[in-house]
């Protein structure tokens, strides 16, 4: 796909040099990571009529610093390397580099105050010489909020509690962190007081509440019922979904009561009987007899074609969904986005299950499963989000803006992410063959970090500690805190009110 792009580039740009467009041409918004990208933007830059609109270009830095980021080996994980060598390439200075519009940053004295903290490693001696010329730290940091949580639990409710507050004042809001298991829990915080946050990334089909209850099924064709799976099936919301739902929920408590009563791990058919008999209620008969040929006795303890584990596997979770007051329809478990998906990835299975050969029960719940996982459902979908309370991801946060940005999940590790190891060439021989550096990717996430902290106003929040250990702040939450604790008198404080807020 890259080989066709970069082909593609290259005819139309051989295609200009001929004859060049006699309209404007545009681009704008990106950083030029990738090469054949790269080579559009010099392209455009070099047209009669072109443009190019850098995002996030740091005019604060001065030349000499610029000069600084000619190394990759060096400064290729610094936020400004990928257009110090853009311009490297056009032959053209950071002076070239003119404002596209005549609008102030929001806060001039964060932006001062942003680039020093993030110059290259090799140059942050300059914090020294001119650290005591920045002015107005107090303004600087007036509207950024530090939050070190002891938790990533009490992380996500605080982001939480702080999106709620914002929906009440009619704020727009954006929570950007790169950790999605943080970015679930705060949407599930948020369930509490019924805001459902449009996140650019969505959820996994798999922890989906229709992917949930297929799951859940499947598990019914290769182990034996407990008690635990089958309330667990039974309290689904898409359990018995067609009609009659509250008489279900009351049937589901009485025959849990009944299982934790008498002990009984793994409920067959004439448990379930034995517990309808004793039941003083018209539909408990019915209700048992369609919870024992739905849920007992599924086990499939041979291999068989895949089609008809597909085939079984949807049948079975159709008649769970419809309940036992209704004999036509599915419920709403082909309702919704999520739904819609679902049904879409299961009858793609069942096309191409001829190609899977004869397989057993087990087998078939984990490819399920694994496809599952591959597709993402985002709820904007449906219409039921919050128009103001958004979730990006780093990159969606690029050419968007809002009244505050949370960037979220600022420890090492997880923003910027940990370069994979390589385990065949080191750094300086992957730059001597030309190769992508792992420092590439840590690069553009600073970029990104760069962008998001110059927003009107900012949380930055990180959790002390996992669920293993102690965590170690992002290098760029690091390097600020050391250069504002290192500067005299106003430093000290911007940084100590800074925590206070988080610390309320």
């Amino acid at each position: 796909v890259e080989t066709l792009q970069r082909k593609v580039i290259e005819a139309l740009i051989a295609r200009w040099e001929k004859a060049p467009p006699d309209h404007p041409v545009i681009l704008a918004g990106s950083t030029g990571s990738r090469g054949a990208t790269q080579l559009l933007m010099k392209a455009v830059a070099r047209l009669p009529q072109g443009a190019v609109i850098l995002p996030g270009f740091d005019s604060d830095m001065p030349p000499h610093v610029w000069g600084k980021l000619d190394n990759p080996l060096l400064s290729e994980d610094h936020p400004q390397y990928r257009f110090a060598h853009l311009l490297k390439e056009l032959e053209m200075s950071p002076q070239d580099v003119v404002p596209w519009s005549g609008d102030r940053p929001a806060n001039p004295a964060r932006n001062r105050l942003v680039s020093l903290a993030l110059r290259p490693a090799p140059v942050t001696d300059q914090w020294l010489r001119d650290g005591v010329t920045l002015t107005d730290l107090e303004g600087a940091t007036r509207d950024v909020t530090l939050l070190e949580a002891p938790s990533t639990r009490m992380e996500a409710l605080c982001i939480a509690m702080r999106l709620r507050e914002a929906a009440e004042n009619g704020e727009y809001a954006a929570l950007i962190t790169p950790d999605r298991t943080l970015s679930r829990q705060v949407t599930a915080a948020l369930t509490r007081w019924n805001i459902v946050p449009d996140d650019s990334a969505g959820i996994p089909l798999h922890l989906s509440p229709p992917g949930r209850f297929m799951r859940h099924v499947a598990e019914l064709m290769f182990q034996p019922l407990s008690s635990a799976a089958l309330l667990t099936l039974l309290k689904h919301p898409l359990t018995h979904s067609a009609e009659k739902r509250g008489p279900h929920i009351r049937l589901t408590r009485e025959l849990e009561l009944y299982l934790r009563r008498g002990g009984i791990p793994y409920p067959e058919a004439h448990h379930l009987g034995a517990w309808a008999d004793g039941m003083k209620d018209e539909m408990a008969p019915g209700w048992a007899s369609w919870v024992i040929s739905t849920m007992t006795g599924g086990m499939i303890d041979r291999d068989m074609p895949m089609g008809a584990l597909v085939e079984t596997h949807r049948r079975r979770s159709e008649e769970i969904a419809r309940g036992s007051a209704s004999t036509e329809g599915t419920g709403e478990l082909w309702q919704e986005s999520a739904g819609r998906d679902l049904h879409a990835v299961v009858k793609n299975l069942a096309e191409n299950a001829t190609y899977g050969g004869d397989i057993c029960a087990n087998d078939y719940a984990n490819i399920f499963h694994s496809v599952l996982t591959a597709k993402q459902v985002r709820k904007g979908e449906t219409g039921d989000t919050h128009p103001r309370i958004l979730i990006w991801g780093t990159l969606e946060a690029r050419v968007q803006g809002a009244d505050l940005l949370i960037l979220a999940g600022l420890n090492e590790g997880t923003w910027p992410a940990t370069p994979a190891p390589d385990p065949w060439l080191n750094r300086e021989l992957r730059a001597q063959a030309r190769l992508l550096l792992p420092e590439r990717r840590i690069g553009l996430s600073a970029h990104d970090f760069q962008q998001a902290v110059l927003a009107p106003e900012v949380w930055l929040t990180r959790s002390v500690r996992s669920d293993e250990s102690e965590t170690i702040p992002s290098r760029w939450l690091n390097r600020l805190q050391n250069l504002l604790s290192g500067l005299p008198n106003e430093g000290k404080s911007a940084l100590e009110a800074m925590k206070r807020r988080g610390d309320t």
